[in-house]
Formats: C-alpha cells, sequence, structure tokens
C-alpha cells in the first residue's frame, strides 16, 4: 500500500469517526431540547421532535402510544388536557422542570439509528396564589425516572423513534420518598379508543418506588462486553432470592430495522 493509498484509510476513518462524534452529539441535543419543551408544556413543538415511522411510540406509566398519532394523544391530547386545559404552553403558577442529564447516546455503524440512556429528575407542583383555579390544587411533588430511548435519522434530521421512559419514582414535597403511597400513580389501564387520551396497548410488567428493579441498559459492559445478567437487575426484599422478585424489566424492540 502506498503512502497516498495509506493517508487516504486514515481520512476516511477519522470522517467515519468525526461522523460518529457529530451524531452523538446531535442525539444528545435533541433529547435535551425535548426536555426543555416539555419543561414548558410546549406540546406540539414536542411532537414534532418525533420520526413519522410507523414504529414509532412512547412508553409510559404501563401504557404504549404507537405512531405519531398516539404521540400527539398522549402529548397534545392527555398531558395538554390535565395540566395547561388544552393549550399549547405554560400557565401561569405550574412548575414542571425535568432536566435530562447523564446522557449515553451509542450511535450504530451506519449513523441512521441511536440509543440514548438518560435520568430525569424533576420537581413539579403549583403555586399557593392558583390552588383555587388550577385543578391540581395546591401540590408539590418529585419525580426520578429514567430513559431507554431509540432515535432514527429521516432526511438527515435526527428525530425521537421511540421513547420509553420509566417514572422510577414519586413523592410529596413535604413527605418525601420514604412515605410515598402505593399507587401513587396510577398505571394506565384503559386503552384508545375506550379511553379517548389512552393508549394503543398496555405494557407488561410496569414498575414505581418501592419497586427497584433495574431498567435494562441497551449497551454492553464497557470493560467486559458482557450485558447485566437478568437476575441482576430484579429486586428482591433484603435477604431474599432473586427469584422471589417480580420479573426483571425488559426493553421493548421495533418491528422493522427499515
Amino acid at each position: 500500500m502506498t503512502d497516498i493509498e495509506e493517508l487516504k484509510k486514515v481520512v476516511a476513518q477519522l470522517q467515519k469517526e468525526v461522523t460518529r462524534l457529530s451524531d452523538q452529539e446531535e442525539v444528545r441535543k435533541l433529547q435535551y431540547k425535548y426536555g426543555y419543551y416539555l419543561d414548558k408544556c410546549l406540546y406540539k413543538e414536542v411532537a414534532e421532535l418525533f420520526s413519522d415511522h410507523p414504529d414509532t411510540c412512547v412508553e409510559f406509566l404501563g401504557g404504549r402510544y404507537n405512531g405519531k398519532a398516539g404521540v400527539k394523544r398522549l402529548y397534545i391530547g392527555r398531558f395538554a388536557k390535565v395540566f395547561v386545559n388544552g393549550r399549547n404552553g405554560p400557565v401561569h403558577g405550574f412548575l414542571l422542570d425535568h432536566p435530562q442529564i447523564q446522557g449515553v447516546v451509542d450511535v450504530n455503524a451506519d449513523s441512521t439509528r441511536a440509543k440514548g440512556r438518560f435520568r430525569s429528575m424533576m420537581s413539579a407542583g403549583t403555586h399557593e396564589s392558583v390552588k383555587d383555579t388550577h385543578p391540581r390544587g395546591l401540590v408539590q411533588w418529585w419525580e426520578g425516572g429514567i430513559y431507554e430511548n431509540e432515535y432514527i435519522k429521516e432526511d438527515g434530521v435526527w428525530k425521537i423513534f421511540r421513547l420509553k421512559y420509566f417514572p422510577f419514582w414519586h413523592a410529596t414535597f413535604d413527605k418525601g420518598w420514604s412515605h410515598t403511597k402505593p399507587n401513587y400513580v396510577p398505571f394506565l389501564s384503559t386503552t384508545f379508543p375506550e379511553d379517548p387520551i389512552g393508549p394503543d396497548e398496555l405494557c407488561s410488567n410496569p414498575m414505581l418506588w418501592p419497586d427497584t428493579r433495574v431498567v435494562p441498559f441497551h449497551y454492553e459492559h464497557p470493560v467486559t462486553g458482557v450485558q447485566v445478567a437478568d437476575d441482576d437487575l430484579r429486586a428482591p426484599h433484603f435477604g431474599k432470592d432473586s427469584s422471589t422478585s417480580a420479573p426483571p424489566l425488559t426493553l421493548s424492540e421495533p418491528a422493522s430495522q427499515a
């Protein structure tokens, strides 16, 4: 191999690496922008971040909203109705801040799809001045959650493909997470169209605090190259065998890789 051929090979490898790093950053920025829009109840903008692919979905509180229509039903239908009376944008005195942090993004070899894991720590509630006019009354709560998402590049633009959010725990502001009541936020149980703003289907084995099962990692261990064992993703009671725990959580996969 000549020096020129060797140089061309090095340049090609560098170009591929630059593309990979650029795509990782674009996906990370996409998720961060999602968080900024969601914080201010800009649900139309949130919905437009999603792909038009037929396998697009959002998984939330034990329900799966399928396709772009399902995405809009969740954000523009359910969330907008409950939090801001159907408008697009915030309402006075309502807080819903949940930063997107600890992002781990991996892009496939073709730079067409990616997976990302993010953490959210939410502070939310109403100001006392709106307690008589907002349907939630006077309320303050904490929430922690994990995203294990998939992304797709369409016409050169990265979009959210399959958003899977596991709201790991909730707690009232004053009493904290040690005193969270069971079923604090009820899992979705009725599907569309029976529930006009419900999910298209229900997911198996939903979880909330004090259930502490691990949301599976999309990536292998960076040193050993091995996935975490299923039994180690479970959460038995102290001193009990893992077989006594609820089954390990699983991540759904798209029907098509196209």
